[in-house]
């Protein structure tokens, strides 16, 4: 069975990518551990905190690769030797990934009391305005005549 897409109207030229960044953030979306808070700290400023007790510095490895932001926690200690009677504190390595939008900048990490905040900035572009030359094919000949399109005008 095909899947049906928003993005097939002739009029949404170019969108394909949206559609796979979507597959990629349904797929990632069924991940419950750690859980995290996504905050607006300001017009343009976002933080992700994400719980994550347990962990060291030297556990945890904040990267970008594309456009996701991949968070990954791995227990560097041995504690092989150490005898539990009860084990309710979880110790599993996990990876949790976020698809950044296009703009969007990672400015800093930092750990406070089994937290982790990633902090982030959207760059809003200034909207670009372009004159397209537009050609006219005269007569029979079909030769290309070039008509100059003044902004001005």
């Amino acid at each position: 069975m095909s899947r049906l897409s928003g993005f097939n109207s002739p009029l949404l030229l170019g969108f394909d990518h949206f559609e796979r960044i979507l597959d990629q953030a349904s797929k990632t979306s069924a991940e419950g551990y750690p859980p995290y808070n996504i905050e607006q700290c300001g017009e343009n400023a976002l933080r992700i905190t994400v719980a994550i007790a347990g962990f060291s510095m030297d556990d945890l490895s904040v990267t970008t690769e594309d456009n996701q932001l991949v968070i990954r926690g791995r227990h560097c200690e041995d504690d092989s030797e150490r005898i539990y009677l009860h084990r309710g504190i979880a110790a599993r390595q996990f990876q949790r990934s976020f698809i950044l939008a296009e703009g969007i900048e990672i400015t800093g990490a930092s750990m406070d009391n089994g937290l982790l905040h990633i902090e982030l900035v959207r760059h809003v572009p200034e909207p670009e305005i372009r004159n397209i030359k537009i050609e006219t094919r005269t007569g029979g000949n079909n030769k290309p005549k070039t008509i100059e399109v003044d902004p001005d005008d």
